[in-house]
């Protein structure tokens, strides 16, 4: 999906069809294609003042959804199962009495409905041709790439309060045309480390080349291969905030990057070696001496050149570097998640429920979170961000995602009812008042002020105030006796107190008798 990006940028720094196509690792007619539909939205959307910067600025499912508004095209498959077997077929060549048509009649063994042996010789004679191809002297041009690697052999610190020796990686990189160096040891060669490490190379260097050029690494490549590697989606994203472009080297081929090879090896002699007899106590300790050694690696005269690498860095180099860009880069993952029932998607990773909007239950959603950011995607869209919390078991719910019943219960309390209740009358505003006097459960309350509520909506308001009085002056508190009294038209009446005394008579028979029932009893 970023490989999108990547062309952008490429296009935008003028390079050609096939530049962009060898860059990437891509078909020239699929850069045409892309280019072709870049220029078709360009122009379509002119008047919305749509350009490449804009397009460079969406997250990557919202650009991606702008190329590829159907189904992805079909992937041949007959060409995948014949790239895997590829590296077979050339090593069986060489064997004895093996020769295409034995191959072929194995490949169609395994695939009836594979190549024809015409196509099959073609797809060998590419790869041979490709093979015999001579090497050469690559012509470095500046501020272009930036070469990058990890030193084979760790450099130590030790932990002040445990005394344990802890072995830490190198992380190098240079910029080809002026050999200039960085090196900084970190924890491991994790994702993490590798892009916190390339980062402040960038700051370093104080600007961004046009090129990333990473070995093989599994915080750079996922699966490597020497046509298609599958980049790490982390250094895709780091790559389009700094607005560059990734072309890891060739697995297995150390001079694709022979520059950073070499410096690896200086470094071995004028950093390791001078700090060999020294000790450490920390990290930042450990590279500030580190710091200190490749500057003046990168002061020292070179041989045969009348400069040194810093020299010819800050004359030809630095000035040419792309902008740094405003803020820091921040390391995402990725996630696809189904929304439940309730409207929102568990973050395995924090233990956490995120809202999402009420009517994509039951979907599939694409999940981008940062150190402090979680960002939900559906279709392409952003459709909910949150702040990353860490409350195992806790719901971080946004009020417009619930529908609307939810929300109104969600928003029930007493104020609540008061304000609704004003809304209608002042005379119900005051019977609701009073109603929350009473001491009684808070939902059965609730529930009484929905059917007052209700009553507002389907009657006479004249006739509800009335009966809300009548109510008030006989301190009654119903929704019921408020239903009664409107139902059955008895606004204008008066409520007969039935609590009269009984008249005076002879049949009487008082406590007195009622303690001697119980005397006889016993």
């Amino acid at each position: 999906m970023s490989q999108i990006k990547q062309m952008i940028i490429l296009n935008r720094q003028g390079k050609g069809v096939k530049t962009i196509a060898r860059m990437l690792a891509i078909s020239k007619n699929t850069v045409k294609t892309y280019l072709f539909k870049l220029d078709k939205l360009l122009t379509a959307n002119r008047q919305e003042k749509l350009t490449a910067e804009t397009l460079l600025s969406l997250d990557e499912p919202e650009l991606y959804t702008l190329f590829h508004p159907g189904n992805p095209s079909y992937k041949d498959t007959r060409y995948e199962y014949f790239k895997a077997n590829l590296g077979y077929y050339l090593k069986e060549l060489e064997k004895t009495a093996v020769t295409r048509a034995v191959l072929w009649e194995e490949y169609r063994q395994a695939i009836p409905d594979g190549y024809s042996y015409s196509q099959f010789c073609f797809h060998l004679d590419q790869q041979q041709t490709a093979k015999g191809k001579p090497s050469m002297v690559l012509d470095h041009k500046p501020a272009e790439k930036l070469y990058i690697d990890f030193a084979g052999k760790t450099i130590p610190y030790v932990d002040r309060e445990t005394g344990e020796v802890i072995a830490c990686q190198l992380f190098v990189a240079c910029l080809p045309f002026s050999d200039y160096a960085f090196a900084m040891a970190v924890p491991s060669q994790s994702t993490a480390d590798f892009l916190y490490a390339l980062s402040r190379c960038m700051e370093d260097l104080g600007g961004v080349p046009q090129l990333l050029v990473p070995d093989n690494l599994k915080a750079a490549v996922v699966k490597a291969d020497r046509y298609e590697p599958d980049i790490n989606q982390a250094l895709e994203d780091f790559a389009n905030h700094y607005a560059t472009a990734v072309l890891p080297a060739r697995a297995r081929k150390p001079q694709d990057k022979a520059l950073v090879e070499n410096q690896v090896k200086i470094l071995y002699s004028r950093v390791y070696a001078k700090l060999r007899n020294m000790q450490f106590f920390d990290l930042t300790a450990l590279n500030g001496a580190i710091r200190t050694k490749v500057k003046s690696h990168n002061q020292t005269r070179m041989q045969k050149k009348p400069y040194c690498r810093e020299e010819k860095f800050l004359a030809d180099e630095k000035a040419l570097l792309g902008d740094l860009p405003a803020e820091r880069f921040e390391l995402r993952s990725y996630s696809l998640l189904t929304v439940a029932k309730n409207n929102h998607i568990y973050l395995s990773a924090d233990k956490h429920y995120y809202s999402v909007p009420h009517n994509l239950m039951g979907n599939k959603v694409k999940v981008a979170y940062t150190r402090s950011m979680v960002f939900i995607y559906h279709e392409g869209k952003k459709v909910a961000v949150h702040s990353r919390s860490f409350k195992i078991g806790a719901y971080s719910t946004v009020k417009e995602h619930l529908c609307s019943h939810h929300q109104h219960y969600r928003d029930r309390s007493p104020e609540y009812y008061r304000n609704q209740s004003a809304k209608v009358s002042k005379v119900l505003y005051e019977y609701v008042c009073l109603l929350f006097e009473q001491n009684r459960y808070p939902e059965q309350l609730y529930r009484s002020c929905d059917g007052l509520l209700a009553l507002a909506r389907k009657s006479d308001t004249k006739a509800l105030e009335k009966a809300c009085k009548t109510a008030m002056e006989n301190g009654i508190f119903s929704y019921k006796f408020i239903k009664n009294i409107i139902e059955n038209h008895m606004e204008d009446e008066s409520v007969q107190n039935n609590n009269t005394a009984l008249p005076k008579h002879q049949n009487l028979r008082g406590k007195a008798y009622y303690s001697n029932q119980q005397k006889i009893k016993f």
